[in-house]
């Protein structure tokens, strides 16, 4: 069985930045626990990835991330207390956390880069295995999970894949965007990606959200980059040398509402489209929506 026809079964979620964006709520919890209405955010991300055919689930994790290991395992002195008081729809939501997927944790000890951190599992990755990575702060709320249609378009080409989501081009100068060509609606082949570039220099306002799907050339290309000086190891510099060496790159424009949890802003705004879908707060929540007077 040669690699092309090994099914996307892993997920790497690098989960050890800091979360200063987020002080002080995050000096003693990592940023992906905090919730978005009830459930920490890397929840939703581990639901996504379960919901698309993942198996197992590797985090990527530094310190002070323990609360992320704990949320994933079995509680027992919680599960006896629920069932004690009789709580058994909180009993079975609780339970199914720990079943979600296999979980595997690795330590990134200094944040030399997202590339670097994805090298931290590569050991747990087959040499013929293309795998599925999300970052901790990107919700999408679609009809097929967004890692699903990562995935899709990696059977279809059997290449690396970003995920790509359109913004307002005055917006553009805070993330990754990419210059391409349009291969249909939704695929594109993707020939190079500018980091921040003001709007008037960005080749599109096509951006890179923080979900891709990475073959075994993308951690062979990391691996060979080891030698900078304390230099960062960044997942895009990966894919600059495996452009420039005439290696194909695909993008695919994701279907949904991009839920972005990485600033304060984004992240209330994430809460209040949760909550208004929330069976047991949505309604009183539309109604106090309503009431605010501007």
């Amino acid at each position: 069985m040669h690699n092309q026809e090994r099914p996307v079964k892993k997920a790497i979620l690098p989960v050890a930045g800091f979360g200063t964006r987020f002080l002080p709520a995050t000096k003693a919890q990592p940023k992906e626990m905090l919730p978005v209405v009830d459930k920490p955010v890397i929840q939703y991300l581990v639901e996504e990835a379960v919901a698309s055919g993942i198996e197992e689930i590797i985090f990527v994790t530094g310190r002070g991330k323990r609360a992320i290991e704990d949320h994933f395992d079995v509680s027992y002195e919680l599960e006896d207390t629920l069932v004690e008081k009789n709580k058994h729809d909180l009993l079975e939501a609780v339970q199914k956390i720990s079943g979600l997927a296999r979980f595997s944790y690795v330590r990134q000890p200094v944040p030399l880069g997202d590339g670097h951190a994805l090298l931290q599992a590569a050991h747990l990755v087959d040499d013929d295995e293309s795998v599925l990575v999300i970052f901790g702060d990107c919700l999408y709320d679609s009809e097929v999970p967004a890692s699903r249609q990562l995935i899709e378009t990696y059977e279809k080409y059997h290449d690396p894949v970003i995920g790509l989501s359109e913004v307002p081009h005055e917006e553009v100068s805070k993330f990754g965007v990419i210059n391409g060509t349009a291969l249909d609606d939704l695929n594109y082949e993707v020939k190079g990606v500018v980091e921040k570039p003001r709007p008037e220099d960005a080749p599109s306002n096509l951006v890179a959200v923080g979900k891709y799907i990475i073959t075994p050339e993308v951690f062979r290309t990391l691996a060979s980059m080891k030698d900078g000086k304390s230099c960062e190891i960044r997942l895009a510099d990966a894919f600059d040398l495996m452009l420039a060496a005439g290696r194909p790159l695909y993008g695919k424009k994701l279907s949904g509402e991009w839920l972005d949890t990485g600033d304060k802003f984004n992240f209330i705004k994430a809460t209040i489209h949760y909550g208004l879908q929330h069976q047991e707060v949505g309604e009183k929540l539309r109604a106090y929506l309503q009431t605010l007077k501007f």
